[in-house]
């Protein structure tokens, strides 16, 4: 990246926030290939043949960002963490939607070669973790906010540290931490602090 790229990014987060519409014309083009990568991450993570594509995820993280409330964005590091909640709950929202569906919400009829479609898919996995960060998040905060950063969007340690404005150790650690309590969460034995 650029070395200059994250203070024009900075500055026209402050300028967009101050409601100058030709701002964010300018900070799309400087944003749009980092939440592209970012979001192919995470979808690798996702079952073959999900329905959101990349493009459509970065697109309605897009559409949402632009549609919120005016943020008060604090930097380049702040825009992608806010992304990166919205592509979780953008992704959670879906999965929750598609479990409805199998259950028999938005019913209609289909014939037997299209219920395979409707399959226990990963999609359950993601409802665990959201409702397991969820749960880790009231328990330590820093964490949940780890592995949010990472897992959805993508950010490598430095990023992280950077936002949160610890060391990339402490992050290393509760990455390390919060994964686990998350894994024993979502197989139903976890109770105490991470």
């Amino acid at each position: 990246m650029n070395q200059g790229l994250p203070q024009q990014v900075t500055q026209l987060l402050h300028l967009w926030c101050r409601g100058d519409q030709t701002a964010l014309d300018k900070l799309v083009p400087l944003v749009y290939d980092e939440l592209h990568r970012r979001a192919h991450h995470y979808m690798q993570h996702e079952r073959a043949g999900h329905v959101l594509q990349t493009t459509a995820l970065v697109n309605e993280v897009y559409l949402q960002l632009i549609d919120a409330p005016q943020v008060n964005w604090q930097d380049r590091a702040h825009f992608f963490a806010i992304s990166a909640k919205v592509m979780r709950r953008i992704l959670v929202d879906f999965a929750r939607a598609t479990g409805s569906r199998k259950r028999g919400g938005d019913y209609r009829q289909v014939s037997l070669a299209e219920c395979s479609l409707f399959a226990e898919r990963p999609d359950s996995d993601l409802v665990k973790l959201d409702d397991a960060l969820t749960s880790l998040a009231m328990l330590d905060p820093r964490k949940a906010q780890v592995v949010e950063l990472r897992f959805f969007g993508g950010l490598t340690l430095q990023e992280v540290s950077e936002i949160l404005k610890v060391s990339a150790d402490t992050v290393w650690r509760d990455w390390d931490l919060a994964k686990s309590w998350l894994y024993r969460e979502m197989k139903g034995g976890a109770t105490k602090q991470p």
